[in-house]
């Protein structure tokens, strides 16, 4: 009888070990091992020892082995999701055949942005949606609200994932959406509903599927308190596209970042803005983070961020403030805690001034997270601005990387993100002379700087 093999796979970080311990050796978390089946052993005893001798003899030719030149390079047969941004996430649009996996905080959205591209593709090609966590009536009240489609997209809702995959051999979508994985079960395993083995086998079954039929597969996972995806951690090697929606319940705009494609570029960004019509594409999205109050304010600065394949103009804003504590505050939101200390101590090495018994409080408008290092430069003129009390004017673009020896480094795309900043009006630049354009910016005056002191200097 054949043997059934078993792992042990840690819940936080997807780990797997051949036997239980009590902390996960990677991650060093403690009591995370679960017990997986991964199905009876093929090919041993007898009938393996004979497989094994045919293949010995073997001496034909692979016909599926193929030379790498003489394979076809012809574009990807993509079609639209019928969202600018949704596309531009993708990498230009949904691959057939591909596994797609949408996370999110409760309320982020999700369920919305899926609900508007599937009543859209469903007025061209077979669409299934299958819910697992909400009622049919639930997601036709939606739709009903969100003034979208209904003749033509079919809903279901099922959480065996064989009974999933039998609907679609049957009704042979296009695009097949299940909400959420988490709550997808097979019976072949005992756990319950949500654990890794759970989880990860649906997922397998559902992908394989998907290969082999040419369906657009998108699933949706949970995210934990720490923002990481629930469960799915361990399905970023068999996915081909992960992304994250991410928004607090009371911003109205929701960025959606490509995180995994193999289709496309990573860390993309596409910006929604949530409205009573649901989820509406920003196509000029600096034009929108760049609202700025009538009145100009200390502490305030613009930069260029590049996203993906395109840049993008956010306001920085920085306050310091008198410490009323023995351990002066340091909060930084949209930017990386550790990086706004580095910087404080730069600015004090290199740039004469001393921000230790001050609070440093920094934040991206917004709700934008940067995760570039551009925005060195205008976070730390933005400190200076406030400290000093004075205005940066409204016209200023700024953007350079700040080295830990008080140098300004070129950062990539400087042209591309000049000629934004012009295309919106600005007249002046702080830039890393590496950037400095060879030819001047016509309506643009570019102060090219090497050194965090000649940035102090042209910002007086």
């Amino acid at each position: 009888m054949a043997k059934q093999k078993t792992a042990f796979v840690c819940t936080d970080c997807g780990s797997d070990y051949v036997k239980w311990q009590g902390q996960c050796g990677d991650c060093g978390a403690w009591n995370t091992l679960t017990e997986i089946k991964l199905g009876p052993e093929k090919g041993s005893g007898r009938a393996g020892a004979q497989v094994r001798g045919k293949l010995a003899g073997f001496t034909g030719t692979l016909d599926s082995a193929r030379v790498l030149k003489d394979i076809n390079l012809e574009d990807l047969p993509r079609f639209s999701s019928g969202a600018e941004e949704f596309d531009r996430v993708l990498g230009g649009g949904l691959v057939p055949g591909s596994a797609i996996l949408i996370g999110g905080n409760p309320g982020a959205g999700k369920s919305t942005l899926l609900l508007q591209t599937m009543c859209h593709l469903a007025c061209t090609m077979e669409a299934l949606y299958i819910t697992g966590e909400e009622s049919l009536q639930q997601i036709a009240m939606r739709a009903q609200r969100l003034q979208l489609p209904t003749d033509k997209l079919r809903l279901m809702s099922e959480t065996n994932v064989e009974a999933i995959v039998g609907a679609a051999q049957e009704l042979k979508p296009k695009v097949l959406v299940v909400d959420s994985i988490q709550v997808v079960h097979t019976d072949e395993i005992t756990s319950a509903p949500g654990s890794v083995s759970q989880v990860r086998e649906c997922a397998a079954y559902l992908i394989r599927y998907a290969k082999q039929t040419g369906m657009v597969l998108l699933l949706v996972g949970h995210v934990t308190k720490d923002g990481s995806l629930a469960g799915p951690k361990v399905l970023e090697h068999m996915i081909d596209c992960s992304i994250l929606l991410d928004g607090s319940d009371d911003a109205r705009f929701r960025t959606l970042r490509g995180q995994k494609n193999r289709f496309g570029a990573v860390n993309e960004l596409g910006i929604f803005a949530m409205t009573e019509q649901g989820m509406r594409e920003v196509k000029n999205p600096s034009a929108i983070f760049l609202d700025r109050g009538s009145e100009p304010a200390s502490g305030s600065a613009v930069m260029v961020v590049w996203e993906g394949t395109r840049p993008l103009l956010v306001e920085i804003q920085a306050l310091v403030d008198d410490s009323q504590l023995g351990n002066p505050r340091r909060v930084a939101v949209g930017l990386e805690q550790n990086r706004l200390a580095m910087l404080l101590a730069v600015l004090h090495r290199h740039g004469g001034l001393q921000v230790g018994d001050q609070d440093v409080f920094a934040n991206v408008v917004g709700g934008v997270k940067v995760l570039e290092t551009s925005a060195d430069l205008a976070l730390l003129l933005a400190i200076v601005s406030s400290y000093r009390d004075r205005i940066i004017p409204s016209d200023m673009i700024i953007f350079g990387e700040v080295g830990l020896s008080g140098e300004i480094r070129p950062v990539p795309n400087g042209q591309e993100r000049l000629a934004e900043a012009a295309k919106h009006g600005f007249k002046r630049a702080i830039v890393p002379k590496g950037n400095a354009p060879k030819r001047p910016i016509v309506g643009m005056e570019i102060t090219a700087v090497s050194k965090l002191a000649d940035a102090l200097a042209a910002l007086d």
